[in-house]
């Protein structure tokens, strides 16, 4: 195979991207079903292809190149970054009663919706908090929806939180994390299925990097820099 043939084998294999394995069993569903629509009418076995191929693309699980530094942040989700503000963390993350920043990142069922690490260290508290199935958007959906919450502390004795907030049609968070497990930057941890909210909880003074409405790419968009004193962003449209 000479070097032209290697260049187009890996511009396709570029095109396929990874399917999270917790997709199969929901495409394997969405490709019966369109299979058995076909058998009744045509059309609608159209339908099911589609449906089919969107259930391919929801479920897939792109690399990322993660950037790598002792004191970056990145987002841990795909999607934008809705509400910035001062809060006091749940209860469930254990990080006291002081105000922190928190940084609110909105899926749409559009989004990918693995979620990754965002910081070094060590998994330091997981607590699970069955609730209700709001509108992800909501700021009470933070207190009364079904979520995830995810302690790490940091090799420098730092602490973060990241809460997985199930939405309006997510119905299932996973997360892979055990309690005292080590993990790297931008690793993936689970996922939500369809529509979803992610919340970080940033150690305290951190300042955000991120703007509201911006768009975040987890694993690599850097959301705090704990060694940059630099001030707030503000943003503005065009």
């Amino acid at each position: 195979m000479n070097s032209q043939d290697n260049h187009l084998l890996e511009t396709i294999k570029a095109g396929f991207v990874p399917v999270h394995p917790a997709g199969w069993m929901f495409i394997a569903i969405f490709a019966v079903v369109a299979f058995l629509l076909k058998m009744i009418w045509s059309p609608l076995g159209w339908l099911g292809l589609i449906a089919t191929g969107w259930c391919v693309y929801f479920f897939r699980d792109p690399n990322r190149v993660t950037p790598m530094r002792e004191g970056l942040i990145v987002s841990p989700a795909d999607g934008v970054v809705q509400k910035i503000t001062k809060c006091v963390p749940p209860n469930d993350l254990d990080l006291g009663v002081a105000e922190r920043t928190r940084v609110s990142i909105f899926l749409n069922v559009f989004d990918v919706h693995v979620n990754r690490i965002p910081a070094e260290g060590s998994i330091s508290k997981l607590h699970y908090h069955a609730g209700k199935f709001l509108n992800a958007a909501l700021n009470k959906a933070s207190e009364e929806n079904e979520r995830q919450s995810v302690k790490i502390t940091t090799p420098d004795g730092m602490t973060l939180g990241i809460v997985q907030i199930a939405g309006l049609i997510a119905r299932r968070i996973l997360c892979d994390l055990k309690e005292g497990q080590s993990v790297k930057t931008g690793e993936r941890f689970g996922i939500i299925r369809f529509g979803s909210r992610v919340d970080v909880y940033l150690p305290p003074d951190a300042t955000p990097l991120v703007i509201e409405g911006q768009r975040a790419v987890g694993g690599e968009t850097v959301i705090a820099d704990l060694k940059n004193a630099e001030p707030q962003r503000v943003g503005m449209k065009h």
